[in-house]
Parts: C-alpha cells; structure tokens; sequence
C-alpha cells in the first residue's frame, strides 16, 4: 500500500493546469511533483491546498479559479460536486469529446505498440443525449441520526452523499427510487447498518427498458430474512411501470455490491430490451450497456468492423446475454459464444429462441480453452469479438490468439490503457486498421471504444 502524508494545515499554492489526467482531474506541477486537482481544467490558473502528499505525486483540492478556461461550463445545480459519475460535467461538450479522443492517443503513445504512429484513431462519436441518459441506477441506502438516506458514497470513501437529483440518470429511474424510499421509511423496513454489521436493505437497484419502459427493481440485502420485506416488494410492485421485484442477499465481507444469491419476490423474470431490431431478455445480474441509445451506435460500429460475410463462422468471446452474436447472427453462418457465467449463458440461450436465431450456440467456459478446442474440433475461427471487463484480455488468451489467429477480429474496450498494453501483444502479428472512440457516459471520464484488428499477412 502506498504511504501518503494528510496534513489539513497546508498554505494555499498557485498551480497552471497542464492538462486532464484518465479520471478527468486537473494535472500541474509543484515543486516538480506532478499534483491532480480535481475540477481544475487545462490552462486554468488555480488556488489549491495539497490534501496528500505521496513519494512521487500530490493530491490538491481547488480553493478558487484565478484565471478561468473558456471551456468551463456552470456545475449541474443542486449537486454535490464531490459525487462520482459528473466528473466532467464542469467542461463544455465537445472538449469532453476531445478529451476521449486524446486518452487512447496518450495511451498509444505511452505504451507504442508496434506502429501505433500510423493507427487511424477517430474523432469520439457523440452521445444523442448527454443527461438522463442512464437507464440503471444503483443506491445504496443508510440510516443514520434518525434519518435515511438513498444516494452514491463519494469516491474513495463512505460518506454517504443524498441524491435527490442525479442528471446523467433518467428521470423515471430517480423518481422510482425516491418513492422506494419512502415506502423503506413509512414500512419501517430495516436498513443495513456496516458500523454496526446489522442486517437490512443495503442497495436499491432500479433498472428500466429503454424498448418497453418497463422496470425491474433488486433489493440487495445483507441477510437473507429481512422483516417484512414481501410487503416492501408488494407495494413497489404498485409504482409506475415496475414489472417485478427481486431480492439479491450478500455478505458485509463481499467487496462487490452484488451477491451470488438472486430470488424473485413478485413478478416477471426478466424486462426485454431492443437493439437494431433484435430483443434481449435481462435478468437482474445479466451485463448490459447503461445508454441503450449510444448502445446501438456501438454495436453498429462493432458489426462494420467485423466485415462479415455468409461463410463466416464468428466467435463471440466474453458473450454476456448473446447480445452482439444474435446481431451478427444474419450476416454469418456461425455463430459461437463463449461466456464464463452459467446464468448469462442462459439467458443467451434464451435470447436466442426469442429472435429466432438457429445458427447461434452459446457454451459456457473460459475462452483462453475453449478457442484451442474448437479449433482441433475442424471448426474454422475466421472471425473473433471480445468485449472484456476493464481489466483486459488476459496474456494467456492473448497467447492463445496469436496461436489460433482469427484473420479478422474486433475489440470492444472501456478502458484505453488495458487496450494499449494489449495491443503491444496482439502487433506481434495482427495490425490495428482503426480506433473508433464512442462516447457512452457522457459527463464523466469513461472511455469506450471499438478496435479492428486484421491479420498481417507478411509475419
């Protein structure tokens, strides 16, 4: 663990902002130690006080702007400033789509994979709307000093910020979780406590389709029989539009917020989601993309990178619910999906029977495997799309790539720096035609972006 230094008696210091680091803090310099100031932007002149002081870098925090940037725009009123998720929203439109750009562009040249100078790396593709966009929210609840609240813990902390607006989330989604709230308060019903390790509701999960406005709502409790939890889970089965209500149970030594655990308390199993035409059955846990509308940009971009043609068998690795095998599935005369978890697997199988597909087969495994396999089974791997978590491809699937050697294959990202460090690997023997940035969380510094990799045909 690094060691840092706190001292709350340090002077006010004047910093020129150079430029915005991958969280979209503000980077300067202090006695030639690097220093990130968050809500400080490029080539603003700002008052700060150092907060930590680490061996190699400084933390600040912004006193006042003496010079200020003509991309600074007004904060979202009403809003706790210290809350994740609008780390950007002090920066004008466009700049926030520049910065996209420019992240993968400094994380090319950080890691220079093999003639990354000559990579075609677009301009981000703008979100259609940059508020109320999300369509899942996730709030944790607490009691505390005789009164609740329901909102999102400041980053790197557990301090509880109150969220009775939240702009990136839609409003249908807030409005559903304020009177789940007041159901919580008027039934009396338990909340978790973590100093003292009671159990009760910890997180009130509200998702809605973007195809069909239908919600779905997860309860997730630390134990399992929480005191009249059917009769919370009956009454919001009363609220506008909410289809069904679910218990997920976890432990207070689970570090994630969801737990392994999921049962139906009333209702329908899953909501249906639609992309480009194409329907998807979610349960609570299944992965699927916070901005249906971007989403659809996103998926259209992978599909034209693919290139597919009708003789095509297509892997689709880290498959989730099936949701771009089922797109492709028209375009190719194969499809396979590979996924680690046994209930998404499910779910892919089932959405494949709602669209009708029968040339899609979803196997549940590891890629790294499972490709080996299907190759000395005679089945031809032409093309490959891997949508990864945040951490990347691991080296031994990397290995196992450049051994089966897809001819063609795109790379779904959210995180520019694992793409990077993966691409040093994958040049070895595949160049990268094109970067696509795609802007799916508007407001904040998240980065999303399609990859197309071919084959290099002079190893």
């Amino acid at each position: 663990m690094t060691k840092f230094t706190k001292n709350k008696q340090e002077k006010d210091i004047i910093i020129t902002i150079k430029r915005l680091g991958i969280n979209g803090e503000g980077i300067g310099y202090y006695k030639k130690k690097i220093i990130f100031i968050p809500g400080a932007l490029p080539n603003e002149v700002v008052v700060a006080k150092i907060i930590n002081r680490h061996p190699h870098y400084l933390e600040g925090e912004l006193v006042r702007i003496k010079e200020k940037s003509p991309d600074r725009i007004n904060f979202p009123k009403g809003v706790d400033p210290t809350v994740g998720g609008l780390e950007l929203a002090h920066l004008t439109y466009p700049k926030q789509l520049e910065f996209k750009q420019h992240l993968i562009l400094e994380s090319l040249r950080k890691y220079h994979p093999r003639d990354y100078m000559k990579y075609k790396v677009k301009k981000t593709i703008p979100a259609p709307n940059i508020w109320n966009y999300r369509n899942k929210a996730q709030y944790q609840i607490e009691f505390n000093k005789g009164k609740s609240k329901l909102g999102l813990y400041a980053p790197n902390s557990h301090r509880l910020i109150d969220l009775p607006e939240m702009p990136t989330q839609t409003k249908e989604t807030q409005k559903t979780e304020r009177e789940i709230k007041k159901l919580i308060d008027k039934l009396h019903i338990r909340i978790a406590d973590f100093r003292r390790h009671n159990d009760g509701i910890k997180t009130v999960v509200v998702r809605q389709s973007h195809a069909t406005d239908e919600i779905q709502v997860t309860l997730i409790t630390i134990g399992k029989k929480i005191k009249d939890l059917k009769l919370l889970a009956s009454q919001i089965m009363k609220l506008p539009n909410v289809v069904s209500v679910f218990q997920n149970e976890t432990q207070w030594q689970n570090p994630q917020v969801w737990g392994n655990k999921t049962i139906k308390l009333f209702g329908k199993s899953h909501i249906t989601e639609e992309i480009l035409g194409k329907k998807f059955k979610l349960s609570p846990r299944a992965f699927f993309q916070l901005n249906p509308e971007q989403t659809t940009r996103l998926y259209s971009e992978a599909l034209k990178y693919l290139d597919l043609t009708p003789d095509q068998t297509l892997i689709d690795a880290y498959a989730g619910v099936g949701t771009l095998g089922i797109l492709a599935s028209d375009q190719v005369r194969q499809v396979i999906g590979i996924e680690s978890i046994p209930e998404a697997v499910v779910d892919a199988q089932e959405n494949c029977h709602l669209n009708h597909v029968r040339n899609a087969e979803y196997i549940q495994g590891n890629v790294e495997k499972l490709l080996p396999e299907l190759k000395n089974q005679g089945v031809p791997i032409n093309a490959l799309i891997v949508d990864p978590p945040r951490t990347g491809l691991s080296k031994k699937l990397i290995k196992t790539l450049l051994e089966v050697q897809p001819e063609t294959f795109v790379y779904v990202s959210c995180n520019p720096a694992t793409l990077t460090k993966d691409l040093v690997l994958l040049s070895e023997k595949y160049d990268v035609r094109v970067i696509q940035p795609i802007d799916m969380m508007p407001q904040t510094p998240r980065w999303e972006g399609v990859t197309k990799l071919v084959l290099r045909k002079n190893k």
